[in-house]
Protein backbone atom coordinates (compact mmCIF):
# COMPACT_ATOMS: atom_id res chain seq x y z
CA UNK A 1 0.00 0.00 0.00
CA UNK A 2 1.43 3.24 -0.91
CA UNK A 3 -0.65 5.65 1.07
CA UNK A 4 -0.02 6.06 4.52
CA UNK A 5 -3.49 5.58 6.20
CA UNK A 6 -3.89 6.58 10.01
CA UNK A 7 -4.91 3.57 12.10
CA UNK A 8 -4.69 2.97 15.79
CA UNK A 9 -2.44 0.33 17.12
CA UNK A 10 -4.81 -2.17 18.60
CA UNK A 11 -2.09 -4.87 19.71
CA UNK A 12 -2.11 -8.56 19.08
CA UNK A 13 -5.55 -10.43 19.54
CA UNK A 14 -6.73 -11.70 23.13
CA UNK A 15 -8.14 -15.05 22.86
CA UNK A 16 -10.34 -14.11 26.19
CA UNK A 17 -11.77 -10.92 23.84
CA UNK A 18 -13.91 -10.91 21.08
CA UNK A 19 -11.80 -10.55 18.11
CA UNK A 20 -13.67 -11.01 14.18
CA UNK A 21 -11.57 -13.56 12.27
CA UNK A 22 -8.39 -12.42 10.24
CA UNK A 23 -8.32 -13.15 6.41
CA UNK A 24 -6.60 -12.27 3.08
CA UNK A 25 -9.59 -12.04 0.82
CA UNK A 26 -8.21 -14.72 -1.38
CA UNK A 27 -9.07 -17.21 1.72
CA UNK A 28 -10.95 -19.82 0.72
CA UNK A 29 -13.19 -19.54 3.77
CA UNK A 30 -13.78 -15.48 3.12
CA UNK A 31 -16.81 -16.28 0.91
CA UNK A 32 -18.75 -18.55 3.74
CA UNK A 33 -17.57 -16.53 6.60
CA UNK A 34 -18.47 -13.19 4.95
CA UNK A 35 -21.82 -14.57 3.95
CA UNK A 36 -22.08 -15.65 8.07
CA UNK A 37 -21.18 -11.84 9.40
CA UNK A 38 -22.81 -10.04 6.44
CA UNK A 39 -25.45 -8.97 8.60
CA UNK A 40 -22.47 -7.55 10.85
CA UNK A 41 -21.93 -3.72 9.90
CA UNK A 42 -18.66 -3.59 12.70
CA UNK A 43 -15.86 -5.99 13.20
CA UNK A 44 -14.76 -6.57 17.09
CA UNK A 45 -10.72 -6.49 17.76
CA UNK A 46 -9.81 -7.38 21.40
CA UNK A 47 -13.57 -6.69 22.63
CA UNK A 48 -13.81 -3.02 20.71
CA UNK A 49 -16.35 -2.80 17.64
CA UNK A 50 -15.02 -0.51 14.21
CA UNK A 51 -17.32 0.27 11.86
CA UNK A 52 -17.08 -1.15 8.33
CA UNK A 53 -14.33 0.26 6.27
CA UNK A 54 -12.28 1.23 9.37
CA UNK A 55 -8.42 0.31 9.11
CA UNK A 56 -6.13 -1.17 12.66
CA UNK A 57 -2.87 -2.11 12.98
CA UNK A 58 -2.10 -5.26 14.18
CA UNK A 59 1.67 -5.37 15.47
CA UNK A 60 2.76 -4.58 11.73
CA UNK A 61 -0.40 -5.54 9.78
CA UNK A 62 -2.72 -3.00 8.50
CA UNK A 63 -6.45 -4.87 9.09
CA UNK A 64 -9.55 -3.27 6.97
CA UNK A 65 -13.24 -4.21 8.57
CA UNK A 66 -15.35 -5.46 5.64
CA UNK A 67 -18.58 -7.36 6.45
CA UNK A 68 -17.57 -8.42 10.02
CA UNK A 69 -14.33 -10.30 9.19
CA UNK A 70 -10.54 -8.60 9.02
CA UNK A 71 -9.06 -8.23 5.66
CA UNK A 72 -5.19 -8.16 5.61
CA UNK A 73 -4.45 -5.43 3.20
CA UNK A 74 -0.55 -4.52 3.90
CA UNK A 75 1.66 -3.55 6.35
CA UNK A 76 1.74 -0.71 8.98
CA UNK A 77 5.53 -0.73 9.05
CA UNK A 78 6.20 2.55 7.98
CA UNK A 79 9.88 1.25 6.61
CA UNK A 80 8.03 -1.61 4.78
CA UNK A 81 5.03 -0.60 3.81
Amino acid sequence: MSERIAAPHVGAPDPEKRTAPILEETDERYPELAQQADELAVCHFNGVAYRRGDYVCSGDELLRCQDGLWLRQGSCDPVNP
